[in-house]
C-alpha cells in the first residue's frame, strides 16, 4: 500500500538549488514505488470550501516575488486525471465532506517545487487540492482520512507545507538553528511517532513555542500535516525521513505516514 507524505516545500529557491534537502527529495522520488497518480494538498491554495481540481493540463503559477529570475522560467507541465478526481469527489460525498470543483487553476509553488524534485519528468497525473486553515485539526484530519482508500490503488497523497514556517522570524543569512524552532519540531516528532492525536490536535496549547513556530497568521503551512496524516489513519504509523533547517528556523522535514 502506498504511504502518504508530509513534505516541506521550503523557500522557492530549492527549485534551483543543489543541497542536502533537494538531493534527499530527488532520491525519495526514485526510492518509493512510482504512483498511479498524486493527490497534493498545498499550503499555497487556501479555500473555505474544499477544492478538487478537474484540470486537464496545469499551468505553472509563480506565486512569489523577488527571487532569482530563472525561477520564473520553470515549467512543470503536469496533467490531471478526471477519473481519479471523480473518485475523490465520490469519497468526499460518502464521508460528508463538502467540496467544490476547480477547472482552471494551475499548480502553485507549494505543489510544483515538490513535484519537480520528486518526479522531474512531470509524467504522473496530479489532482491538486486546497487546504482550509480555518478548520479544526480534527476536521482537516477527517478530510485526509476520507481518502485513505486511494492508497490501496497506488495513489500517492502528499501534504505540502512546513512544520516551522514563520516568515517574520527567518534569517536569510543565518543557518544556525534557533532553539525555539528545534524545540517545537522535537515536540511534534515525539507526538507524531506516538500518533498522539489528542496532543497534536491541541498543539497550539500543548507544544512549546507553538505561537512562534506556527503563527496564527501563517498556520496554512502547518495544516497539510493533518491532511496527510489522516490519509494513513488505518495504519497510524509515522516515520521521520528527513529534517533540516534553513535560514535559522525554516524547517525542511519529510514525514511518511503508513
Amino acid at each position: 500500500m502506498m504511504p502518504s507524505f508530509f513534505i516541506a516545500h521550503g523557500a522557492p529557491l530549492i527549485a534551483i538549488e543543489n543541497n542536502e534537502y533537494t538531493q534527499f527529495l530527488n532520491q525519495l522520488g526514485q526510492t518509493i514505488q512510482k504512483p498511479k497518480a498524486i493527490v497534493l494538498f498545498s499550503a499555497h491554495w487556501e479555500s473555505r470550501a474544499q477544492k478538487v481540481s478537474e484540470v486537464d493540463s496545469y499551468s505553472t503559477i509563480y506565486d512569489f516575488g523577488g527571487f532569482d529570475p530563472s525561477l520564473y522560467t520553470i515549467q512543470y507541465p503536469a496533467k490531471g486525471q478526471l477519473e481519479i478526481a471523480k473518485e475523490i469527489e465520490d469519497l468526499f460525498t460518502q464521508n460528508e465532506v463538502p467540496f467544490q470543483i476547480e477547472t482552471t487553476r494551475g499548480l502553485d509553488h507549494g505543489a510544483w517545487v515538490v513535484l519537480r524534485l520528486l518526479y522531474p519528468n512531470a509524467d504522473i497525473p496530479v489532482i491538486a487540492m486546497s487546504v482550509n486553515p480555518k478548520l479544526t485539526p480534527e476536521e482537516q484530519y477527517k478530510i485526509g482520512r476520507s481518502l485513505a482508500s486511494l492508497r490501496e490503488k497506488d495513489i500517492l497523497i502528499i501534504g505540502s507545507g512546513g512544520t516551522v514556517h514563520n516568515l517574520r522570524a527567518v534569517k536569510w543569512t543565518d543557518n544556525e538553528v534557533d532553539s525555539w524552532a528545534l524545540e517545537f519540531d522535537e515536540w511534534l516528532a515525539f507526538h507524531l511517532k506516538k500518533w498522539d492525536l489528542d496532543s497534536l490536535f491541541n498543539y497550539e496549547k500543548n507544544a512549546p513555542n507553538a505561537q512562534y513556530a506556527v503563527p496564527p497568521y501563517g498556520n496554512e503551512h502547518f495544516v497539510p500535516l493533518f491532511y496527510a496524516m489522516g490519509a494513513a489513519d488505518d495504519v497510524k504509523k509515522a516515520t521521520l525521513l528527513h529534517r533540516s533547517f534553513r535560514y535559522g528556523n525554516l524547517s525542511h522535514s519529510v514525514w511518511q505516514f503508513g
